[in-house]
């Protein structure tokens, strides 16, 4: 099932009935029954999904019930975490900044960096359009999914190059409805990820993209984010998990071809395709994830909450978030692989 921000509404709306199929409400389901783990993720190349296509967690916790929803955008997760109709999720570094600031103040933790975003987030313009630099942008209809990583990225590239954002229309629209519009011609450009970027690139022009962001001081990444309250209460499914992913992690650098192929069982492209958009990416596993740029340690924090408060102050400046936190509300979300009690 696949998930965006309008379809996340009325899901919530049906609490009692997504309760007792395991989409929304309680992750436990009762005394003496199974307990339901709902997980969100996003239909890009990744190494969580060769943990869904192997069904890892499924055949490491025979006792549980094991749900992963699909989901367009950030956004719609943050929604859907605000209706507690998920435990754990894929999400990128800019909505989850927002969903630690005010008005959204979400209740969860920030448990592993999955990848550093690289060129498998571009910004894009039709070749129809005649548009060939950033500052041609001005007056022109540019598309991403606000709230995400494409956003933020979006906005700092206009900055980069000058461009006022009020003097470029910007339209939100999912992924898959921005491949529509593109199809169309109701957009000029978009920032988007993989597999839609592909798709754009085949009659589009380059701009930028977020591995040329990142090294200019704008990164963007990817997170697992877990809910305090089932954190807490599940620290063996939540140890499960990240033992899953660092493993796949470590088959992303040493043997590609076996993530490479469960993600295009997953999101229906080659291999080839798959293999291409995963090396578009930087993957770090659990050891190296604890370094000083990233997690740190609890003795030395990592630049990692600098990073967080640097994208809600960005966000904050283009009336996105109402007000950005303190250093510590940021370090206080972050929870390092392998130290989910807090070592």
């Amino acid at each position: 099932m696949s998930v965006t921000r309008r379809s996340v509404l009325s899901l919530l709306a049906l609490g009692p009935v997504l309760a007792a199929c395991g989409v929304g409400g309680s992750s436990s389901s009762g005394s003496g029954s199974q307990r339901v783990v709902r997980i969100a993720y996003q239909n890009f190349a990744d190494s969580t999904l060769l943990v869904k296509d192997q069904a890892t967690l499924e055949k490491a916790l025979p006792d549980h019930k094991i749900t992963w929803t699909s989901f367009d955008s950030g956004a719609s997760i943050n929604t859907a975490f605000l209706g507690g109709a998920i435990d754990l999720a894929v999400i990128g570094s800019s909505p989850t900044a927002q969903a630690l600031c005010p008005p959204l103040n979400i209740p969860y933790k920030v448990i592993e960096l999955l990848n550093v975003i690289g060129d498998s987030e571009a910004l894009v313009a039709r070749k129809a359009s005649g548009v060939t630099a950033i500052t041609d942008l001005v007056g022109r209809k540019v598309a991403a999914p606000f709230g995400s990583t494409s956003h933020y990225s979006l906005l700092a590239a206009l900055q980069q190059a000058g461009v006022d954002p009020g003097a470029v229309t910007l339209v939100d629209l999912e992924p898959q409805n921005i491949q529509a519009a593109w199809q169309r011609g109701d957009i000029d450009a978009a920032y988007v990820w993989t597999p839609v970027l592909s798709v754009l690139q085949q009659d589009g022009v380059t701009l930028t993209d977020s591995a040329k962001l990142a090294a200019a001081g704008k990164p963007t990444l990817t997170f697992t984010v877990a809910r305090t309250e089932f954190l807490d209460a599940n620290r063996d499914v939540v140890d499960k998990w990240l033992e899953a992913t660092n493993r796949a992690i470590g088959l992303v650098k040493t043997d590609p071809g076996v993530v490479a192929e469960a993600v295009s069982r997953q999101i229906g492209s080659s291999k080839e395709d798959a293999i291409a958009q995963l090396k578009q990416n930087i993957y770090l596993d659990h050891a190296e994830q604890r370094a000083p740029e990233y997690f740190g340690t609890k003795e030395s924090p990592g630049k990692l909450a600098d990073r967080l408060r640097d994208a809600a102050q960005f966000l904050h400046g283009q009336k996105k978030i109402e007000s950005v936190p303190e250093l510590e509300t940021f370090r206080a979300a972050l929870i390092a692989p392998g130290a989910v009690d807090g070592k």
